[in-house]
């Protein structure tokens, strides 16, 4: 239980397993390698606005514009495209609007000092706003089959798009967990005051935070318009939400300094595979909200209470080591302790 407890991770992977059992069990047809292909391309775009969104959230902060981000880069390659450029070329683009309007975002909340959740609510409607404006309210359709062809299928299930997809999560993934440029985004999220003493360059970590979030809100941009095949004017509504949703499932808190991206890819794929299940036994889609909402409610309930569980459990164990009558009726501390190692 411990375990589970202080590995946020493995508690999304068992929850993971847990789900997909179920599933076999009730149809073992759904046991296949093609199921878990079918639920991984659905989660793609989840999956990078979650590593995204992890990103700003372990320095503490939280960005709400990343569904009409994803909206304008989608709008961006659509039109591009359609406007007769190369395939890089409009991916190019895409994500050079994804990161100026990351960029954007950084500077309000660092260089402006707003508060992050104020600033992003108002670029949300900027973004979706300047991405209506742009296409007079229409959608984009007739995008070239170059750009569809790299969500098809290739190996075990798996499209172009897909191992982008993954070879992104594991680059992150250790660049965070095993260099000193990942660490500055926990210690900025931790302790703001005490990564300023250690010289870890505050603002500049912050601004990369954003930045970063809004490409791979443009790459779930691409992926998108690639999975469709066209751009409705509504792409991207409610994304957000779900990025920060899938967040938390997988241990990253909302305080800033907790969590890793292998959590929030895992959280991501669960959220998605909620809704998978519940289109697989043909519910109505308006209860995919609603028991994605419940089971996220009940996983933080009751991992709250197992946590403070846990620390009373650990106070409680800390406190009897002090207690006279332990180890002969000595008061026992860590100090004296050392001091009998020593002699």
């Amino acid at each position: 239980m411990k375990m589970l407890l202080r590995n946020r991770e493995l508690s999304a992977l068992l929850a993971i397993l847990a789900l997909f059992a179920v599933l076999v069990a009730l149809n073992p047809a759904y046991f296949s390698f093609q199921t878990l292909g079918m639920i991984f391309a659905s989660s793609q775009i989840l999956i990078l606005l979650a590593l995204g969104a992890a990103m700003v959230m372990l320095t503490r902060n939280i960005d709400v514009s990343v569904g009409s981000t994803v909206g304008l880069c989608a709008i961006a390659v659509g039109v591009a495209l359609n406007s007769g450029y190369s395939l890089p070329v409009a991916m190019l683009f895409a994500l050079t609007i994804g990161a100026l309007a990351g960029a954007f975002n950084g500077f309000l909340v660092v260089g402006l000092r707003i508060p992050a959740i104020v600033a992003t609510l108002g670029t949300l409607g900027l973004y979706r706003g300047g991405m209506l404006l742009w296409t007079g309210g229409k959608w984009i359709e007739g995008l070239p089959s170059s750009l569809k062809s790299l969500s098809e299928p290739v190996v075990i299930g798996i499209s172009p798009i897909g191992f982008g997809v993954l070879i992104l999560a594991g680059i992150g993934a250790r660049i965070f967990s095993r260099t000193l440029f990942g660490r500055d985004f926990y210690a900025v999220g931790d302790n703001l005051a005490a990564a300023r003493q250690l010289g870890v360059a505050v603002n500049r970590t912050r601004m990369i935070a954003f930045t970063l979030n809004g490409v791979l809100a443009a790459c779930a941009g691409i992926v998108f318009a690639s999975q469709i095949g066209f751009v409705p004017n509504q792409t991207g509504s409610g994304l957000e939400m779900k990025a920060i949703a899938a967040c938390v499932l997988g241990g990253i808190s909302l305080l800033g300094g907790t969590g890793t991206l292998v959590g929030a890819f895992l959280g991501a794929f669960f959220l998605t595979q909620i809704d998978t299940v519940l289109v697989l036994f043909k519910l109505p889609a308006w209860w995919n909200d609603f028991i994605a909402g419940l089971v996220l409610l009940g996983v933080l309930v009751l991992d709250g209470r197992l946590r403070q569980a846990l620390a009373r459990h650990q106070r409680a164990l800390k406190y009897s080591r002090f207690q006279p009558g332990n180890r002969g009726g000595k008061h026992v501390t860590p100090f004296t302790k050392r001091k009998k190692e020593v002699a």
